[in-house]
């Protein structure tokens, strides 16, 4: 791993003509990455204190709609700016990019200077703050799943999304022989991420024609967040410039595997060299520690899951017999299940939530998790007995939320998420939900259509 790229280290790029943009950068509600391209120079000499951004940009959707119904910001309201600063220590280079450097800011009231606390950066921040006060470090790692196409964006979009060309005609789970006509586009990927300073462990084939994944190194949860947004840029980046296309659907096709970004999670002390989640002494190396939390995780499964699958497609994604879980129980080494137990009885001992889909925003989901988990160690909740067997056939245990509309009704109603996150946190994020739900309820879709169109 190379050296982390200095402020310093940007100035003499841009002196020296290496560099000449830098992309100054705040995160969604999406997980989408929205800011601006400075001129190098002058980002240098005084916009890497600040810039400002309209605050429209935390209560959009997907298309960029000015949805109503939120407290923060509104046509009545005027819809003002927000203060974007720049966190240095996320400066990167962009290999991709030609002499273009990239850095995450954190989003603040213009007036109070405040961070947003409905922002994405800043809720993932609050909950590391609670673990800090803890005496406790959270570690994680993201697994990213993602469909490559022969196709570029537009020529998808002009087709309607009708009959495109996966990557692969068939199951390439592993397969290095199909991977190897893809690796133009995956060499692509392992190489950029790594030159912007993301430590790439692999990338291979997944469960589905044309399916991929991409795995890094795990860090602590903000700094893997950060990452997390910036891989599904790079990949959609790397992918466009090669007249390709990714998508980061949770599901893309009834005939298809869900993709998924399955996060896995431990707790160390403050300095990251004593794991807490391990004790050789105890029952699968897990310990008291590990086995609140994780029966926290349990305990708030249904209100968590909408940080882990914000929309009407997330859950399409859960079928059972394709990987993607229908049970929020816990198992050793089963894929069944929506929380597998990994690294038994070793100091890599972990949790892995398998619940949320490519889709998710990492900050909010990985908050959610943290928030549960820290109710589970301070509530000193008693952990179930692990499921043994096939998750997908169990009887009377607890089920994923199989809707939105489901999913939403258990985060507005969650005590304990309103805690952690601030009940004008929870609220703005129901806003999100619902409109999502109001959207898709009032769509005709070509399913519908097909079917009934004569026979109705």
């Amino acid at each position: 791993m190379t050296a982390p790229y200095t402020f310093d280290a940007l100035k003499t790029d841009v002196e020296e003509g290496r560099i000449d943009t830098v992309l100054a950068v705040q995160v969604d509600m999406q997980g989408r990455l929205m800011g601006k391209r400075f001129q190098a120079e002058y980002f240098v000499e005084s916009a890497y204190e600040e810039t400002h951004s309209c605050n429209y940009l935390l209560a959009t959707d997907m298309e960029m709609e000015t949805v109503s119904g939120y407290k923060s910001t509104s046509w009545e309201a005027g819809y003002g700016d927000y203060v974007m600063k720049p966190d240095l220590s996320t400066l990167r280079r962009i290999p991709w990019l030609e002499g273009t450097a990239l850095v995450l800011c954190d989003v603040l009231d213009h007036h109070t200077h405040e961070e947003v606390p409905h922002s994405p950066r800043a809720i993932l921040k609050k909950q590391v703050q609670r673990l800090e006060a803890m005496g406790l470090k959270a570690f994680m790692a993201t697994e990213l799943e993602f469909f490559l196409f022969d196709q570029s964006y537009d020529d998808a979009r002009e087709s309607s999304y009708r009959d495109l060309r996966l990557a692969s005609g068939y199951n390439e789970d592993y397969h290095i022989f199909q991977t190897t006509k893809e690796e133009d586009v995956m060499r692509a990927i392992r190489k950029g991420l790594q030159g912007a300073g993301i430590p790439v462990e692999n990338s291979k084939g997944e469960a589905s024609a044309g399916q991929e994944e991409i795995n890094v190194r795990y860090a602590d949860a903000l700094s893997m967040a950060d990452r997390h947004v910036i891989i599904k840029n790079g990949c959609k980046e790397i992918a466009w410039s090669r007249g390709k296309a990714i998508t980061f659907l949770a599901k893309w096709h009834y005939n298809a595997a869900g993709s998924s970004s399955h996060i896995h999670q431990s707790l160390w002390s403050l300095d990251g060299k004593t794991p807490q989640f391990f004790d050789s002494q105890a029952e699968h190396g897990m310990s008291e520690t590990m086995r609140h939390y994780v029966a926290g995780l349990l305990t708030h499964a249904s209100e968590i899951t909408y940080f882990l699958a914000p929309y009407i497609n997330s859950y399409k994604r859960f079928m059972a017999g394709t990987f993607a879980p229908t049970k929020a129980v816990w198992s050793k080494d089963n894929r069944t299940a929506g929380y597998r137990l990994c690294g038994e009885g070793s100091k890599g001992i972990r949790i892995e939530c398998r619940v949320g889909g490519s889709d998710l925003n990492p900050y909010l989901a990985m908050a959610a998790l943290l928030a549960a988990g820290i109710a589970g160690i301070e509530g000193k909740l008693e952990l179930e007995a692990p499921f043994v067997g096939d998750a997908y056939g169990g009887k009377d245990i607890r089920e994923i939320p199989k809707t939105l509309r489901d999913a939403t009704r258990h985060m507005t109603g969650s005590t304990m998420l309103r805690e952690a996150f601030g009940d004008d946190v929870v609220d703005h994020y129901t806003r999100a939900a619902e409109w999502e739900q109001e959207e898709y309820d009032r769509r005709v879709t070509d399913w519908e259509v097909a079917r009934g169109f004569e026979r109705a």
